[in-house]
């Protein structure tokens, strides 16, 4: 879901005096702040039953606005803005996005000017995981990654599917696999996710010796929302998760919604064609 797609909330002119800044007069004396910011939700519930509850609270959000800048130090009002918004989104469970700008009106830089100002766009990312392990104990190496994925900083497992026994992939002789797949939300972007699964990989004992060969754990970002991207170290969609078996079979008992960005398929589609 796009942020288009979302209603808006709106806060606007919020002052605060807080101590930000990179000289160490701005840290100690402080100076005045104004915060904008967007909360994307869904507010049709909330607008349908005029209940608090489901909708975000905007006088709750800015005294939680007030009380982490106040509470906070930073040299930078980009840093400011990143731990704010990661902050709101993770004590308000409703937005699902949002806009943040901390203008800076009283900027010691020696010339007359209104304000600066930093604004940033932040919010949870749906993505879909394929496990995979054949040497050792796989279920343990696939129990034990999708705890360390559930643990990760900002980041919520949601869905896990069955773990399935596939023959192996590539041509290269080895024993038969187990495997799964798993959604999950996150804060991280696909490049920092990426990193954290190669932490989980590595100590897994994963090592990258021959392509297609064996392993102890195998972590592969299928879908990132319905985000395209193709770089030397990440291709998202995954590059050929609509040929493979044992990745839809697992997504789709618990996705099979989801749709592929560049084929347009959903990944119950894809399954079908992929069987016929």
């Amino acid at each position: 879901m796009s942020k288009s797609v979302f209603d808006k909330i709106s806060i606007k002119g919020l002052e605060v005096f807080a101590n930000h800044g990179v000289y160490p007069e701005e840290n100690k004396l402080g100076q005045k702040f104004v915060v904008n910011a967007t909360l994307y939700v869904d507010t049709r519930k909330a607008g349908l039953s005029d209940d608090l509850d489901l909708s975000v609270n905007y006088g709750t959000v800015c005294h939680q606005i007030t009380e982490f800048l106040t509470a906070n130090t930073y040299k930078l009002i980009e840093r400011a803005a990143e731990e704010l918004s990661r902050h709101l989104l993770i004590q308000n469970p409703l937005v699902q996005e949002i806009d943040i700008e901390i203008e800076k009106p009283g900027a010691p830089i020696g010339l007359p000017l209104e304000t600066v100002s930093v604004k940033i766009h932040r919010g949870w990312h749906q993505v879909a995981i394929a496990l995979g392990s054949n040497i050792g104990d796989s279920r343990k190496y696939l129990d034990d990654a999708v705890r360390s994925i559930g643990e990760l900083p900002d980041t919520e497992v949601l869905k896990v599917a069955s773990y399935i026994v596939t023959k192996p992939y590539g041509g290269v002789e080895q024993d038969d696999f187990l495997n799964s797949a798993m959604t999950i939300r996150t804060l991280y972007t696909p490049e920092e996710l990426l990193d954290k699964l190669h932490e989980i990989e590595k100590e897994a004992g994963r090592e990258r010796i021959i392509h297609w060969g064996p392993r102890t754990l195998d972590l592969d970002i299928l879908l990132y929302d319905d985000l395209v991207l193709d770089t030397p170290d990440l291709t998202i969609p995954h590059i050929e998760m609509h040929l493979r078996d044992f990745v839809l079979r697992p997504l789709a008992e618990i996705a099979p919604w989801l749709r592929h960005p560049v084929y347009g398929k959903t990944v119950a589609q894809m399954l079908s064609e992929l069987n016929n």
